[in-house]
């Protein structure tokens, strides 16, 4: 596939891509900063600016493009990850302002331009635990994607707006746009910070104990681009397990105690429910992360 990505240069993004260019998809990462990565093509440009974001769905990936003689190719699916990724970084109209017009300005190109697929990044925030202000108890566990999501923060809440403007764009066009309420992201060479939290768990309880590897969230993305005809639909993408050694019998004693349980859980099931990927996709776990860290 021939394939758009914003926010390939950031740290989900950039592992995604790999990801993805590996599975043999030709990518353009659309970003302020490029990313260097051989089989990847880059171009600069500002999703809040709603012309450039029109610009780079009907333009090149690069020169080789140009020797058919047959015009500018078409995209089969845009994955949207460009954002300012949390709270405290800028102040927070404007991260609620880039993320939320950035979010429709790509979105309608994509839908304006005939793109079938769309794949935007949602948040784990939005079930208004993680940038909470106090301790915050989730409504039941696991969440899922039913959970009635109610943040108190700019970034969570920019991203509830972004699921209502995907759902919207969706109801308009017909065409499948698949929305990612991605877990705390884990880069390889975050496995050596585990052993901290097996010392303190509490670190863990504002991203309700989650945790995603970047390399399953790429294969997470590529099976959403290989899964047409689902209309609408929001999905946790989290790995299978919490992020820590203890069962969930003492989490739920130690951090949630009389949280009402919606379902039965196994020792280690994530709370961050991640059933619905594994039934409706067909994600199997590759990057658990007692492959990298010693429990004990």
């Amino acid at each position: 596939m021939r394939i758009l990505f914003t926010g390939g240069s950031g740290k989900a993004g950039r592992h995604v891509c790999r990801y993805l260019r590996d599975q043999g998809h030709r990518v353009v990462n659309v970003d302020l900063t490029p990313l260097n990565e051989v089989g990847i093509d880059n171009l600069q440009a500002d999703i809040t600016d709603s012309g450039s974001m029109f610009n780079v769905m009907t333009s090149y990936a690069n020169f080789d493009e140009m020797e058919a003689g047959t015009g500018v190719p078409k995209f089969d699916a845009v994955v949207h990850f460009a954002a300012v990724p949390r709270i405290l970084i800028k102040p927070d109209h404007e991260t609620f302002r880039i993320n939320t017009v950035g979010t429709y300005n790509v979105i309608e190109a994509a839908v304006k331009l005939g793109i079938p697929k769309v794949i935007f990044a949602s948040s784990e925030t939005t079930y208004g635990v993680c940038f909470s202000d106090g301790t915050v108890n989730p409504h039941y566990l696991p969440v899922d994607e039913d959970y009635d999501v109610d943040p108190m923060d700019s970034y969570g809440l920019s991203k509830v707006v972004n699921e209502k403007t995907g759902s919207a764009f969706q109801r308009r066009s017909g065409i499948d746009i698949y929305g990612l309420r991605i877990g705390n992201v884990i880069e390889p060479d975050e496995y050596e910070n585990f052993p901290a939290f097996f010392a303190d768990p509490g670190v863990r309880r504002r991203n309700i104990f989650c945790y995603i590897d970047a390399r399953d969230l790429g294969q997470i993305v590529d099976l959403c681009l290989k899964k047409d005809g689902l209309g609408y639909q929001i999905f946790n993408a989290g790995n299978d397990t919490n992020s820590v050694n203890i069962p969930n019998s003492e989490i739920l004693e130690r951090f949630f105690p009389g949280v009402q349980l919606n379902r039965e859980l196994a020792d280690n099931e994530a709370l961050f429910s991640n059933l619905k990927i594994r039934e409706v996709l067909g994600f199997k776990e590759q990057h658990n992360w007692r492959q990298y860290v010693n429990a004990e």
